[in-house]
């Protein structure tokens, strides 16, 4: 800095004020002080500003898996979020979900020096009531039922579903059959919750459960099940990829989409319009849950100190070609 402060012929406070971006200093100064800093390949010291200010500008994420699409799509918004504020992201992805684990995915982001984390739950883990967290931590969950704890940004899971189930039922489908997501699964256990209430508030009889793993491997293992159902004539896949693997299989088993079997997904992922035939889908708007975490942990950051409630996102339902009336309704 004093190189600086001599080639430019000014002060060294002036460079610390150009170098912070502080008001004060004339333009002329200003590009006098940035010339000199280039000449010399000057670059302000952030950590050194950082410990100063006491504050780092950079949030914490913790995830657990980078596998499925909503923790990805939700870290992306939460990037990009941040980058709008001014702040950087520091990914640690951790392995094994339990808490010995979350407790050291903290410490590691205090060695890190964050102002703040976001956790990419899914899986249930923060419900315990043995769980800890450093005190006074600002930190928001994403996809949880920790609301009373914590901050929680979460879809509209189950109005989500409500929407799914009642398209199905108002086209005239007697029941919806349900290819739900794995049981750890926060997102699938009230997808399919909002199933059976759905079904039940309109007095229909909820058919067996059929359960996969997120993937379309596994929705395409269900599909051949389902296929062999002689009264299926309706099916809500817990997620689009789930949705893919079922078409195929009953496209494999001479079952028509939309004709014989109608399909609805949850997601909406960029490819669900050119599935065959395109996929009828519940839109997630992963872009605002990512703004809201972001949202949500800045004021904490702001205000000093936790807070605690649940943020819901709306989803919409993006009716496409694979819902119909039954064949018996045609």
């Amino acid at each position: 800095m004093a190189d600086v402060a001599q080639l430019a012929g000014v002060s060294s406070q002036t460079v610390s004020r150009v170098s912070n971006g502080f008001a004060g200093v004339t333009e002329g100064t200003r590009q006098q002080v940035l010339a000199a800093m280039k000449e010399l390949g000057y670059r302000p010291n952030s950590a050194a500003r950082a410990l100063k200010r006491g504050e780092f500008r950079t949030i914490g994420v913790i995830t657990f898996t980078l596998s499925t699409t909503g923790n990805v799509r939700t870290l992306e918004a939460i990037a990009t979020s941040a980058a709008h504020e001014g702040y950087a992201v520091t990914l640690l992805p951790v392995a094994v979900p339990t808490q010995d684990e979350v407790r050291g995915a903290f410490s590691r982001l205090g060695e890190l020096a964050v102002d703040a984390v976001i956790v990419i739950m899914e899986v249930h883990l923060l419900d315990a009531a043995r769980l800890s967290l450093p005190p006074q931590v600002k930190v928001v969950v994403a996809d949880s039922d920790a609301g009373d704890r914590f901050t929680v940004v979460d879809t509209d899971q189950a109005g989500g579903t409500r929407d799914a189930v009642r398209h199905l039922l108002d086209l005239g489908h007697r029941t919806v059959w349900h290819l739900a997501g794995p049981e750890e699964s926060y997102a699938a256990q009230r997808r399919t919750g909002a199933w059976r209430t759905a079904l039940e508030d309109a007095g229909r009889v909820a058919p067996p459960l059929v359960r996969g793993d997120w993937s379309a491997e596994s929705g395409y293992r269900a599909g051949l099940h389902l296929a062999e159902q002689p009264d299926c004539t309706a099916v809500f896949a817990a997620n689009d990829q789930m949705a893919l693997g079922l078409l195929r299989a009953l496209h494999e088993r001479g079952r028509k989409v939309p004709e014989e079997v109608s399909v609805v997904g949850f997601d909406d992922i960029p490819e669900a319009g050119s599935f065959l035939p395109p996929l009828t889908t519940v839109h997630q708007d992963f872009a605002e849950v990512g703004r809201r975490c972001v949202e949500g942990v800045l004021h904490q950051v702001r205000q000093n100190g936790p807070e605690r409630g649940t943020v819901l996102v709306p989803t919409r339902l993006v009716v496409r070609e694979s819902t119909a009336p039954p064949p018996d309704q045609g």
